[in-house]
């Protein structure tokens, strides 16, 4: 997408936004709740919103019919049985997956997805995790199952202001060691497993889904998060083929919450060899014989009842932005996105120096719709995300500070060195202030606004003009006390 010539002018001036004029309709009338006391919502990447259809449908539902657990044959059990295999064929719909080649695994959140392949995976000596900097935490976590399976955990770095990944860099990750190992340990057929962010949570940089293809090629099963990518993003499971794919729907379309779910090839599915099993996961099993045989389905996954009150909503969700197009809400959002970094790059102190430092890409190209960033005082010192959360909630502003639960892309983005991040640096260190002393660190993190499904030029306006109010040519002064970090 080309630059805003003009970036004084309105969202609503951009070429191709009056094509999507029917996000504003759908604002005015299924997210009204969205302007209640004047509020301005920018977290879709913490949690996307629902329309007011989605709490009419689930509550038609629920005093239509009677349903109960599925793991039975009663006739409630059957009715709930049916609606969540009804969702799981709009799962696989939605995302164009040929059911003989995905299942779809509900869980919890994308999280518990991530835990899932984690625990069953065959790591080992020649089973090697691979993972970008870039990545979640809840992906992250995943090394933990690997470094105990004694699998070598390797990190591909990221690079440049933009924060994105060389493609040279992520090769070398993959290749290092493949063989050789692979011939040592006698397992010439094993496996490993790279895992990375379609999305970024933190500077929203979309990642090459031509990486799963790459790894794939190296012998990797991939497991590709695309919880930050998919409520903006087509995803294709007919033309990219991850062997698993971690989602929660929330971020899609606010509701319902407590439900996520795993995408997984069948044949990847089959190589998982889970570490305990639960009910509803197994066939039979015996005390007294120290035996028990697993599902040979996705149910083997699914541990215990299922969310089946609210699995239903998920394919209402589907079916409601399929109605109302992933491609309209994905250009509503790269218009939205690349005015407002358009405007930020505009704001100067009379100083001459930048109001605000963004991290990541300064324009919309290759880029998702969350902007994170950090504001500086005229003298260039940066303004305590503390403050910035403070003032922007008194104002009205739903945004995220902090760290994103993203330390990778964090650790890149303020040029934190391996070296001052060694444990053995930071004997004694018991509070995240005090790490962040012993780094050198002026702030603890960072403001992170995001656009989604219901957001409008209004949205980026007032805030862009919440920020020059507020912050520009404001000195650093004393500022009242605020309250210490719990968490990074």
């Amino acid at each position: 997408m080309r630059p805003d010539p003009t970036p004084h002018a309105s969202p609503t001036a951009l070429p191709g936004y009056v094509a999507t004029g029917r996000i504003d309709e759908l604002r005015a009338t299924e997210y009204r709740h969205l302007d209640t006391d004047g509020q301005v919502y920018l977290d879709y990447a913490g949690a996307g919103v629902a329309a007011q259809a989605q709490v009419r449908g689930h509550h038609d539902r629920l005093l239509a019919g009677l349903y109960s657990n599925p793991h039975s044959e009663n006739p409630t059990s059957v009715a709930a049985g049916s609606l969540v295999e009804s969702a799981r064929r709009a799962v696989l719909d939605f995302f164009r997956a040929d059911p003989a080649e995905y299942a779809v695994i509900f869980t919890p959140n994308a999280s518990g997805a991530c835990r899932l392949v984690g625990e069953a995976y065959d790591f080992g000596r020649a089973a090697p995790l691979v993972l970008t900097w870039d990545n979640h935490n809840s992906v992250n976590g995943i090394r933990e199952y690997a470094r105990s399976a004694r699998a070598s955990v390797r990190y591909v770095p990221l690079s440049g202001p933009d924060l994105r990944v060389a493609e040279s860099d992520l090769v070398a990750a993959l290749d290092a060691g493949r063989g050789s190992l692979a011939s040592r340990w006698g397992r010439p057929g094993r496996r490993g497993l790279f895992a990375y962010p379609a999305q970024s949570n933190f500077s929203g940089v979309q990642h090459p889904l031509g990486w799963v293809d790459l790894a794939q090629q190296r012998g990797y099963d991939v497991l590709l998060d695309a919880a930050a990518f998919a409520p903006t993003n087509r995803l294709d499971l007919s033309v990219v083929r991850p062997d698993f794919v971690c989602l929660s729907w929330y971020k899609l379309f606010g509701y319902p919450t407590g439900v996520g779910a795993l995408l997984a090839r069948r044949t990847a599915l089959a190589r998982l060899r889970r570490p305990w099993f639960a009910g509803g996961t197994i066939r039979a099993v015996s005390v007294q014989g120290d035996w028990h045989r697993p599902m040979d389905d996705e149910s083997a996954f699914e541990d215990g009842t299922l969310n089946f009150l609210s699995i239903p909503d998920v394919e209402f969700g589907l079916r409601w932005l399929d109605s109302i197009g992933v491609d309209l809400v994905h250009a509503r959002v790269g218009l939205l996105t690349e005015w407002l970094l358009a405007r930020l790059a505009t704001l100067r102190h009379d100083t001459g120096g930048p109001l605000v430092q963004v991290y990541g890409p300064a324009t919309g190209a290759g880029r998702g719709g969350t902007v994170t960033f950090n504001l500086r005082h005229p003298d260039g010192t940066l303004v305590d995300e503390r403050l910035v959360a403070r003032e922007a909630a008194a104002a009205g502003f739903s945004l995220r500070t902090g760290c994103f639960c993203n330390p990778g892309a964090g650790e890149g983005a303020f040029g934190i060195s391996r070296t001052s991040t060694r444990q053995r640096l930071l004997a004694g260190v018991d509070t995240i202030d005090q790490y962040l002393a012993a780094l050198r660190l002026p702030t603890g993190g960072a403001v992170r606004v995001s656009f989604g499904l219901a957001s409008t030029a209004t949205d980026a306006e007032r805030f862009v003009a919440f920020v020059q109010s507020t912050y520009l040519n404001r000195a650093a002064g004393a500022e009242s006390p605020l309250p210490p970090r719990l968490r990074c």
